[in-house]
């Protein structure tokens, strides 16, 4: 009996996803829930496993674009568990594998072979770029286009031979090589020229001492890890000074829908993280109600689910504003922009030692640019001052967020 492995829903606005890569071959045996390929969507990047153990037969190739519930493989069940069977596929595969030829028909995608027919180009001179050194379409392509332009190089190099290598001349033929953007990074290109276009975005600035923070980082540091088991971060203390001034300017606790104006009554803050598949935003629910150690581990969570490409669609959903810290990558000042439909962002820096006045009297502290970007449909000027004030505030006397003040 054959079982068909379909793209599974993965949430009501994903409609398609890229098969970024298997991790089987056509004709392996595999166990049952073993990991058989990676889907690579707008929000998330998701991974497959078997429903059933047996011989799998390949249906789509990695890189295609696949529909939620198409089949892209097929799984023999009368397969599974026969070792003589077994055997035997293996002794054939390393009777192929001796014999380069046939090997490349069985493992090249029927597009690498439908593009070595039509233009008579062997995919065995061709470097592969895919997994496990695998020849993909677009090294085919890449190849092609070599092949065609290297006449019209080999002429002029010819009658000119040491010029050619002393000093060789700018064509159209410069060394590059093309992708397909991923669905991820074409989603945040949407949506960040879609915000540009909608709102009417601002941004305010404004500079904090991190002196108080430091100083109880470094004095509670020990303890905090002893009894929570995670380090106390710069993040928490800004999560929190978020949510006061949240409280007090609730302009920016608010979202447009149509000509209509909702106001948030909930504190869900999103924390932008920073992943080789691109930005995410994974949401701290609730962090009114939590303490800095739980957030702190809410974030090391999140961190850790991004390394490994484990973060859902609900870990993504909702949030009334969002933070963003570009310090973490040496950044001094930036203008983020908001994430729809949230109407504001807090982008934080790097922290450096500058001189400033203090009671008449320069000092060396460690500073940090702090930016608000705003909806201006929403938020007025005079709120989103009044907001990184609240934020400046919070910091520089994180006493105030312990007593509301």
């Amino acid at each position: 009996m054959a079982i068909e492995v379909k793209v599974p829903a993965l949430g009501e606005s994903i409609s398609s996803g890229i098969l970024a890569g298997w991790q089987v071959k056509d004709g392996d045996i595999v166990e049952k829930d073993q990991v058989l390929y990676e889907l690579e969507t707008d929000k998330i990047t998701s991974e497959g496993t078997a429903e059933a153990a047996g011989k799998i037969s390949l249906k789509a190739d990695e890189g295609d674009e696949v529909e939620i519930g198409q089949v892209i493989a097929e799984i023999d069940e009368s397969a599974a568990g026969d070792s003589g069977s077994s055997e035997a596929s293996e002794k054939e595969t390393a009777e192929k594998d001796s014999e380069p030829a046939p090997e490349k028909e069985t493992t090249d995608s029927p597009a690498v072979r439908r593009i070595s027919e039509e233009s008579g180009l062997d995919s065995a001179e061709v470097e592969g770029t895919g997994k496990g050194g695998r020849v993909t379409k677009g090294d085919m392509l890449s190849a092609l286009e070599k092949k065609e332009s290297a006449p019209e190089k080999s002429a002029p190099s010819k009658a000119s031979a040491p010029a050619a290598k002393s000093e060789p001349k700018p064509t159209g033929d410069r060394p590059e090589t093309r992708k397909k953007m991923s669905p991820l990074r074409r989603s945040i290109a949407q949506r960040l020229v879609s915000v540009q276009n909608e709102s009417a975005i601002l941004t305010t600035f404004n500079e904090v001492d991190m002196s108080a923070v430091m100083g109880l980082r470094k004095k509670y540091q020990d303890d905090f890890v002893k009894k929570h088991g995670i380090k106390l971060g710069f993040m928490s203390f800004f999560v929190k000074a978020v949510v006061e001034a949240l409280k007090n300017v609730p302009g920016l606790n608010a979202r447009l829908e149509g000509e209509e104006l909702v106001q948030n009554h909930y504190y869900d803050i999103g924390v932008a993280v920073s992943t080789e598949k691109g930005l995410m935003v994974p949401v701290l629910r609730d962090c009114d109600q939590k303490s800095f150690s739980e957030i702190e581990q809410d974030l090391g969570d999140y961190a850790k689910k991004a390394r490994e490409g484990k973060i859902q669609i609900d870990d993504l959903q909702g949030g009334v504003f969002s933070i963003t810290n570009g310090g973490v990558f040496g950044s001094l000042l930036s203008t983020p922009i908001i994430n729809p439909p949230q109407s504001g962002i807090l982008g934080m820096h790097s922290i450096q030692q500058r001189p400033i006045a203090v009671d008449g009297q320069v000092v060396i502290r460690p500073m940090m640019y702090l930016a608000v970007s705003y909806d201006h449909r929403i938020v007025d000027g005079k709120e989103a001052v009044s907001f990184l004030v609240s934020i400046k505030n919070s910091i520089e006397d994180p006493a105030r967020m312990l007593f509301g003040a």
